[in-house]
């Protein structure tokens, strides 16, 4: 991303907004490794992201088990991560291109979501969609 705006720090920080890792294109498939400046560093921030995200669940979960508190926000946070390993894993796979992954980014991802809307039916009219934003945010106040 900061090789986008030519390394410049003063750039990078007015374009953070804007600034997007996409996920590979079509031509690449299900590919491990592509090209890095064409996805490549999509999967391998993304490996890493996920691989972050699953172990502070496990720490999540073997603090509130060693504190003898609820594991309520555990199961919480678990829902979130499902959300995030359908959308950028699970999806794609099935689909059988990464390119159907949400890119990493502020606004490039609302894009995504806007696109997904769009060629897939607008996300307001759908049951599953609103039953999983009610649990959503109704675990937030668990």
């Amino acid at each position: 991303m900061a090789a986008d705006v030519g390394w410049n720090p003063v750039l990078f920080v007015r374009e953070f907004f804007w600034l997007s890792l996409d996920p590979p294109g079509p031509e690449y498939g299900l590919q491990i490794l592509p090209p890095l400046r064409e996805g490549g560093w999509w999967l391998i921030s993304g490996f890493f992201i996920t691989a972050s995200i699953l172990l502070w669940w496990v720490r999540m979960y073997r603090r509130a088990i060693a504190l003898g508190l609820g594991l309520h926000v555990c199961y919480a946070f678990a829902a979130a991560i499902w959300l995030y390993l359908v959308l950028g894993f699970i999806r794609p796979v099935m689909m059988g291109s990464w390119h159907h992954a949400v890119p990493f980014g502020v606004f490039p991802h609302l894009d995504w979501t806007n696109n997904f809307s769009i060629e897939w039916g607008n996300l307001f009219w759908n049951p599953f969609h609103a039953l999983s934003i009610v649990f959503l945010y109704g675990s937030t106040l668990l």
